[in-house]
């Protein structure tokens, strides 16, 4: 048996964009996703809008190992990946001292979260331009920025779950924002006045974005 490979505390967590292809088998992928969840995969299904793909299985796992399972399931099932993102969850260093019950959240969460069938998924990385370094700045400055930036999404508590996932190292950003909204319209208003924090509008660079809808496996292959 290989070695479970993981990443001490918290999960693993890959966005897979596939594509269908001449030899894509719905029964087969349907079989990937029971399979993949049956192993304790959290595996949510997303029906892309726009050319950038035409499905995301966004899974996440404590061991690396079930989510190349996954992958591999899926590709044999004869869907094309377009694209992915590998990132996991983590305890930000400004948000040290949560209450357990919120750094469990962060670190383990569940999702899908109900009632939020609007997604999308974008990476962002801070900046490091002269005069705009954000690795320059103390680490209270950059704290003081932070609060400044959560406490603005705090304003769609109810309507927007947004899950932070770290991918330094492991993918070409620093880190992956998934946010789940009640409608697309939460979508656009969340970005959109997150932009105007100092900590965004000075120092954040984003990468392309990708909308699609939540739903459950079989109905969404029936769809797309």
């Amino acid at each position: 048996m290989l070695e479970s490979v993981g990443v001490g505390q918290g999960l693993v967590v890959v966005h897979l964009f596939c594509a269908r292809t001449p030899d894509t088998d719905d029964a087969a992928v349907l079989n990937a996703v029971k399979d993949a969840t049956e192993t304790g995969t959290q595996v949510v299904t997303v029906a892309v809008l726009g050319h950038k793909a035409q499905l995301c299985f966004m899974g996440l796992h404590a061991d690396a190992w079930a989510l190349r399972d996954l992958q591999t399931g899926l590709v044999r099932a004869g869907l094309d990946i377009v694209d992915s993102y590998v990132s996991i969850t983590e305890l930000s260093e400004y948000a040290l001292g949560l209450p357990a019950e919120m750094a469990d959240m962060r670190l383990n969460p569940k999702l899908p979260p109900p009632d939020k069938p609007a997604w999308c998924f974008y990476p962002m990385t801070k900046r490091r331009n002269v005069g705009q370094n954000w690795y320059e700045l103390s680490f209270d400055e950059r704290k003081e920025l932070m609060y400044e930036h959560g406490a603005s999404g705090r304003k769609f508590a109810g309507r927007i779950v947004q899950l932070v996932t770290a991918s330094t190292g492991l993918d070409d950003w620093e880190w992956g924002v998934t946010l789940f909204g009640e409608d697309i319209g939460a979508l656009k208003e969340t970005v959109y006045t997150m932009r105007y924090d100092r900590a965004s509008a000075a120092y954040a660079e984003f990468g392309p974005f990708v909308t699609g809808l939540v739903g459950p496996a079989d109905e969404i292959l029936a769809r797309v």
